[in-house]
């Protein structure tokens, strides 16, 4: 697929009809977060498989047991690639 004919996916599950706002945040983020430091994304700890959510200038380490080793969530939305 050639650079110039990448179309930019859209969100089937909105409520408005139409595809996300140009700027606008995906779902991988928590909004109500935004506005006191920035956004959450959730992480997966590598040793003891804790789920939970780290901010921007958070540490980069497990609550429960001080792993350093995270895994980002997997998204919930649909991923789909042509082949050839």
């Amino acid at each position: 697929m050639s650079r110039e004919s990448y179309q930019i996916p859209t969100n089937q599950g909105s409520a408005s009809g139409g595809g996300a706002a140009p700027g606008s945040q995906s779902n991988t983020f928590d909004q109500s977060g935004s506005a006191a430091g920035g956004a959450t994304m959730h992480y997966i700890c590598g040793d003891c498989g804790t789920k939970f959510p780290l901010k921007r200038n958070d540490p980069i380490r497990c609550k429960e047991c001080g792993c350093r080793i995270l895994y980002k969530e997997r998204t919930k939305r649909m991923v789909q690639f042509e082949a050839r």
